[in-house]
């Protein structure tokens, strides 16, 4: 229990941090973009591709990566349907929602509860890569088409293809390509080479902390004629009730799951929406307050979740 709570106490220091910073414009009054540019396309590369390259493929593809992608693939796609028939929200909207209810917070409190809670790092690998690899180019193919339909980023094809293709040339979906590249080689790079890029990727996790507690300055959560407020209640309910019950369905019921790996998986489920996806939201100006709001509550209401999961599974 007391992994958990330190996971969320660190989480809640940076994100109090960046809004003080917001607040006193310590870093001017840009901070906010430029500090999320770094963050998508530096930092949050160079961790995926440090932690890849320094593991193994056995290490990879696992039962927690199955369960992983396949909770969070079913619960992305209930999100759509249901915002789609009853909220009828256009295609940019419904993919940040489905982010926000499928896409966990792997690294930011993943890291610490996996540390002190499971004693180990089984599940963020598999959850990495499975988000990386497959779930966000999905969601920026989606997004970079929305961008070139209003005129808002550079030209070339709008396509289905041409979306694909540009999501892939991502920094971070290349770096995680990269690294399971250089994971599937008999060969470790030298720690020399290595170091300059973990260096880099340390900045990820609390740069990512730092711009979710800049985005909450000036703006209410969940404030009346601004927030999306039936969009954020329905990504919220499914990351933090659907999520963790599919997790446990799919773990113990079709994979035979039991004991620490059951209780891995759907601690894993059980975590909330990753800041990432409000990096990715702010990068295509879609969703962002949905993005930042869902965040907040699922990061509230996953402290119970999780109390409750390590009670009935530990």
């Amino acid at each position: 229990m007391a992994g958990v709570l330190n996971g969320f106490a660190v989480i809640v220091a940076l994100v109090a941090l960046g809004w003080i910073l917001a607040r006193t414009l310590v870093l001017g009054t840009d901070a906010h973009l430029v500090l999320n540019r770094l963050v998508f396309y530096v930092a949050t590369p160079a961790l995926l591709f440090d932690s890849l390259a320094r593991t193994t493929l056995d290490q990879v593809f696992t039962g927690v990566f199955v369960v992983s992608a396949v909770s969070a693939i079913i619960v992305a796609v209930l999100y759509v349907a249901i915002a789609r028939l009853w909220l009828k929200r256009p295609a940019a909207d419904l993919v940040v929602g489905a982010l926000s209810a499928g896409y966990v917070n792997s690294a930011n409190l993943g890291i610490p509860i996996a540390l002190y809670v499971l004693g180990d790092l089984g599940f963020v690998m598999p959850l990495l890569l499975f988000q990386v690899v497959v779930l966000q180019p999905v969601a920026i193919a989606v997004l970079e088409r929305a961008a070139r339909a209003e005129g808002s980023d550079g030209g070339g094809d709008g396509g289905a293809l041409g979306a694909q293709l540009q999501s892939v040339r991502t920094p971070i979906v290349l770096a995680a390509l990269a690294g399971v590249v250089v994971a599937a080689l008999p060969w470790t790079p030298p720690e020399t080479l290595l170091e300059p890029v973990h260096l880099v990727g340390q900045i990820s996790v609390p740069g990512a902390l730092l711009v979710f507690g800049m985005s909450l300055y000036g703006v209410k959560v969940l404030e009346a004629g601004a927030s999306p407020r039936r969009e954020i209640f329905l990504a919220s309910a499914l990351k933090l009730v659907a999520h963790p019950v599919l997790a446990y369905a799919i773990g113990a019921g079709l994979m035979g799951m039991q004991g620490h790996e059951l209780l891995t998986v759907v601690v894993a489920a059980a975590l909330p929406t990753a800041q990432n996806v409000l990096v990715v939201a702010t990068r295509y100006g879609h969703g962002t307050l949905l993005a930042r709001d869902s965040a907040v509550l699922t990061t509230l209401g996953a402290l119970p979740v999780l109390l409750l999961v390590s009670a009935l599974l530990a």
